[in-house]
Formats: C-alpha cells, structure tokens, sequence
C-alpha cells in the first residue's frame, strides 16, 4: 500500500511540476505567450468546456469512433489471429502479406477514406479499424505460436476436438498476448480518431481543435488538447484495469497484486 501511495504522489508531483513550468514559460518570456498560453488559463477554458453540450457531443462523436473501430477490429483480429494461427500453411502464407500490410501508416489511407465515405464517421472508422487491428493480431499470432505443443497433443490424445482445445489449452496462453494487443490498440484507436477528425473534418474533438486553431482561438485549442490528453489517461486506466481483471489467474498479475 506505501508502495502505491508512494507512485501517485509521485504522480501528482509530476503534474503539478508540469503544469508550474508551462505557467512559468509564458510569464518569462521564453515562449510567445500568443503561442502557448498559461496553463491557468488553458484550464479555465478546460473547465469552460465542461459545461457545455456541444462539447459533450463531441467527445461522444471521438469515443464513438473510437469504440465501434476498436470492437471491430478486436473481433476480426482474433477470429483472424486463431484460424491463421492454429494452421502452419496459412501462417507461411500468410507471412509476407502481413509484413507488407502492417507498416503502411494509416494516414496514408485517408485519401481512400474520403474518396468512400466523404467526411462522415465512417472514414474515422476505417483509419482506427486499420491501425488497431495490426496491434491485435500480431499479438494473437504470438500468443497461438506460444501453445505449449505438449500440452495441444495431450488434448488431442485425449479426444477433444479442434474447439474444445482453442477453449482449454490455446485460449488461456493467447489471452495474455490479446490483454496486451487490446491495451496498445486502444491507445493507437484514439489517437486515429482524433487525426482523422483533425485532417479529414468527421464530426468530434479533432475537428473542434482544428476549427479553433483557424480561428485563432489558441486558449481553446489547448483545452481541447488537454481534454484529448485526459481521455486518453482514462482509458488507459480503464484498460489497465480491465487487463487485471481478467487476468486475475495469471501469474504476471497475481505477482503484480502481491506487490
């Protein structure tokens, strides 16, 4: 508990520093304050929001995106991850496409975005889908390439059929690999939906914060930034705390809990 206690008060000095020095810089000098406002008054703006609709709605356009691309590709990825990686022809043949899709950013995909779906959710949706799906199947591949092979023939000599050993031998060694790619593929899900709502126009904080730096509104525009930063410490937290849950047999977790 002292150990706990300890970490977020160390946390909390950290804010509370970060925010004295980005206070500090506009007051001496060293950065144009027409350019980075003070962190008081980013966070009166901050507040500001909070108390109105649009901006709500906004948030519920980004995390809107954000779920329905993240959902989908946890779906695909697993489906995907357990039928390529349960087979070695299809892992051999499925290498090189993989190697060759996975790097292309999913930036790049925003002319094919627009050209589809103009500037509706759907262009966000397809930009988070391709950039979440990659961190989750790599780690479901890892995780079906980790099966213990005695413990999957053991299963087999024993008479259980093809899903009852993905349900009892492959599925508890893949869900720690899939906790990981789920916790990596929520972060990169954000930051596609904001990009893509900055870059494209879609609906949600990414277009307000591209709209309010064209109207030189620079103390919103940091607010909003500063909003974008918290949702994306939530989530983590929510993640994480999801990860332990379901963990909660594993020996990484309950050595984590002990502590």
């Amino acid at each position: 508990m002292s150990k706990r206690l300890t970490s977020a008060a160390l946390g909390i000095a950290g804010v509370l520093l970060f925010l004295i020095t980005w206070e500090l810089l506009p007051f001496v000098g060293v950065v144009n304050e027409r350019y980075l406002p003070p962190a008081s008054r980013v966070l009166v703006e901050f507040f500001h929001y909070l108390g109105q609709s649009a901006f709500w709605g906004d948030v519920g356009e980004t995390m809107t995106a954000w779920a329905l691309g993240l959902a989908i590709s946890i779906v695909a990825a697993v489906v995907l991850g357990l039928v390529i990686g349960s087979s070695t022809f299809l892992r051999r043949a499925t290498s090189s496409t993989i190697e060759f899709l996975r790097p292309i950013p999913s930036v790049a995909l925003i002319p094919l975005a627009v050209l589809l779906f103009g500037v509706k959710i759907e262009s966000s949706l397809l930009l988070v889908f391709y950039a979440a799906f990659w961190q989750v199947l790599l780690q479901v591949l890892y995780g079906v390439a980790d099966v213990d092979p005695v413990a999957e023939n053991t299963a087999r000599s024993y008479g259980l059929g093809r899903f009852a050993r993905i349900r009892y031998v492959v599925w508890p060694t893949v869900l720690p690999y899939l906790m990981t790619g789920i916790r990596l593929a929520s972060a990169v899900a954000l930051i596609l939906a904001i990009t893509a709502e900055l870059i494209i126009g879609s609906p949600g904080l990414g277009q307000q914060i591209a709209l309010t730096q064209s109207g030189g509104a620079v103390p919103q525009m940091y607010a909003l930034i500063v909003a974008t930063g918290l949702i994306g410490v939530l989530i983590n937290a929510a993640v994480r705390l999801l990860e332990k849950r379901v963990l909660s047999w594993h020996t990484s977790v309950r050595g984590e809990v002990a502590l």
